[in-house]
């Protein structure tokens, strides 16, 4: 207790200073222009519905369509690794299995800590697997929005240390053509083309997408093909009708891991043979990814009663994995079903404008895994077949108690089952049954606006991650069984933060923040199974500046600290593995004559303990800097912008 106190006082002090110089610059009353500026800045993901980002209490990012064009990235890895608060690792050597860290969660599936959406409806898989970054061409994207922090009530599972949202293109007007090529080093190269607009009363976005590259370390090759189709009807004053596309085809080598000894001979060789641990060399491991969802969307108005959403969608992915170092060979399939209506409310209670949101949200997600003993899968070893359901229903409302004083209050309540079977052929069962587990979200929050661009805010929520499917059950051949003992994970989360415009072109920002953690899953290799950790605290300060001299040059950066503590147990006080304390991203674009722009950038990351080394007594993984150097050439011509 005396610790959070101390948190709220040195959080008030700093919010204070830094709000007592913005209101001073805030005095002014702005132009029009100043006014629809603000006016264009919408989140959709804070709120499930439009909402003026300064008035969402929470720490939020969101990248324009524009930015991700002028960024020069190839992939969605790339666009959110620059953000505050993100890290990513991977593995696998390559972008499309990339493994994403928000807010120092560390350990080996932070993933399952940070909820992944497409148009808001959930990607994470049910499994212990990274989402599959490719599936997505990053030619349909129109924006990304992030929030940071607790996100349960709304959104249920895995939305513990944030929600990103990434959005896809839609049309309008007369058709507008994108069409990009990029090559480089170790065999790159990515060809993307889009076309957009709008007929009558519908409109239409198509993309596609091809990547391919070599990858820095042998046996590391990617290669992946993707399509995304977005129609919509405006069927009249009252009614809106949507649906979407998208196909994905991701096929990839596994290099394997390297010891620091290896990696000082050569960092770019695959795993050598290991015979200590029954393994032979990674020269033959590789897998493949094939994804397909269709989704449909109602949106209703209902004039004095307000709007009716309903979302449905469907999801295919077929899979393979071929570990011939171990003689482990894996099919698999996951299907996922989403039935998602919603209703808004927006009406004045006693003069005061007010918003209620209300939702329900059913997911199933079938699984089953074939193993096989050989690659041409003629020998199967085991089957798997399981299931998760789950059903969430929230609500929550937001209130203006003054015209710059917003309060936000949510709830969720959810229950989810896992339930299924594996059999080792010819026909012993390992396990058949299920666990249900029952979980609830809550929040509090307060805004204070400060003049038209400015605010400051405090929250206090609660969120839940649910066990992955192979979490809950085993069935890679050790130690097959269902854990009905293990428990899903469960965060208390507070933070307190502002975002500052003084000047008309420059932003400050600051968030400080607080996570704890109870029953947090990690692998025990004593144990030989899952097991839900000793409590645990995630806290941190994310700090971000922006300024742009109009025509001349933009400067901007961000710092981010992260302190991720083991609270009870044997481990107490030690730091969790896999999370660096300090992230900081520094860059600044000039605005050169004749269509140029020269845009210097650097990114730090601190070292960190290695996985598994909840004792801090072993070598830590490097600090590492990355500098890059842009030079771009934009000019227009007639009617056409080229980059």
């Amino acid at each position: 207790m005396k610790g959070f106190l101390r948190f709220l006082r040195f959080g008030f002090l700093v919010l204070v200073l830094l709000n007592t110089t913005a209101s001073a610059f805030a005095g002014a009353p702005p132009d029009d222009a100043g006014r629809m500026a603000v006016l264009q800045e919408v989140v959709v993901t804070a709120t499930r519905d439009q909402e003026e980002i300064r008035k969402v209490p929470a720490h939020v990012t969101v990248i324009t369509e524009k930015e991700i064009r002028d960024s020069g990235a190839t992939s969605l890895v790339e666009i959110l690794e620059r953000q505050e608060g993100i890290q990513f690792r991977s593995y696998s050597g390559h972008e499309p299995l990339s493994i994403i860290d928000l807010r120092g969660m560390g350990g080996d599936n932070p993933f399952g800590k940070v909820q992944i959406q497409l148009n808001g409806r959930r990607l994470n898989r049910p499994d212990m697997a990274s989402v599959n970054w490719f599936q997505i061409p990053l030619s349909q994207v129109e924006r990304i929005e992030i929030v940071r922090g607790a996100g349960s009530v709304l959104y249920g599972d895995s939305a513990v240390a944030g929600v990103i949202n990434i959005i896809t293109r839609k049309g309008e007007g007369k058709p507008v053509f994108h069409i990009s090529a990029v090559a480089g080093s170790y065999g790159l190269h990515d060809e993307k083309a889009a076309v957009s607009g709008s007929e009558k009363k519908w409109s239409y976005a198509v993309s596609g997408e091809n990547y391919f590259s070599l990858g820095y370390r042998n046996r590391s090759t990617v290669s992946s093909q993707g399509a995304g189709l977005d129609l919509a009807y405006d069927a009249g004053e009252h009614l809106g009708l949507s649906m979407g596309a998208s196909f994905n085809r991701t096929q990839y080598e596994l290099p394997g891991n390297l010891t620091a000894a290896e990696m000082a001979m050569d960092r770019r060789q695959y795993q050598p043979a290991r015979p200590t641990y029954w393994t032979s060399a990674s020269s033959d491991d590789d897998g493949t990814d094939r994804q397909t969802e269709l989704r449909f969307r109602i949106d209703s108005i209902l004039g004095d009663f307000g709007r009716a959403e309903i979302g449905f969608s469907a999801g295919n992915k077929d899979a393979a994995t071929n570990y011939a170092s171990w003689n482990s060979f894996n099919s698999y399939t996951i299907r996922t079903y989403a039935v998602t209506p919603k209703y808004i409310l927006e009406k004045e209670i006693f003069g005061r404008a007010n918003k209620l949101t209300a939702g329900v949200d059913y997911y199933l997600e079938p699984f089953t895994m074939d193993r096989y003993t050989n690659r041409e899968r003629t020998q199967k070893l085991s089957v798997v077949d399981l299931e998760r359901e789950t059903t969430g229903y929230y609500l929550r409302d937001e209130f203006n108690l003054a015209r710059p004083l917003i309060l936000s209050a949510g709830y969720r309540w959810e229950e989810a089952t896992i339930k299924g079977n594996s059999v080792t052929l010819p026909g012993t069962v390992d396990f058949d049954t299920k666990k249900t587990h029952r979980g609830d979200a809550h929040e509090l929050g307060l805004t204070y606006l400060i003049g038209d661009k400015s605010k400051v805010f405090a929250r206090y929520a609660t969120a839940y991650r649910l066990p992955f499917i192979d979490e809950q059950a085993s069935y890679y051949g050790w130690g097959n069984g269902f854990l009905a003992d293990l428990e899903k994970e469960t965060a208390k989360t507070m933070e307190l933060g502002t975002s500052l415009n003084p000047l008309k072109n420059l932003t400050v920002g600051l968030t400080l923040f607080r996570i704890d953690m109870e029953n947090e899953i990690a692998w025990n290799s004593a144990t030989n199974r899952n097991e839900n950790l000793d409590r645990t605290r995630h806290e941190g300060a994310e700090g971000t500046f922006s300024y742009l001299w109009e025509k001349r040059f933009k400067i901007y950066g961000s710092y981010t600290f992260h302190k991720a503590t083991f609270e009870a147990g044997p481990y107490n006080g030690r730091e969790l593995p896999l999370v660096p304390n300090r992230i900081a991203r520094m860059g600044a674009e000039w605005y050169l004559p004749a269509a140029f722009v020269l845009r210097p950038e650097i990114r730090f990351v601190s070292d960190a303990y290695l996985s598994g080394d909840n004792d801090n007594t072993g070598g830590k993984l490097s600090s590492y800097r990355i500098y890059d150097l842009f030079l771009f050439y934009r000019p227009v011509i007639g009617r056409y912008k080229i980059s």
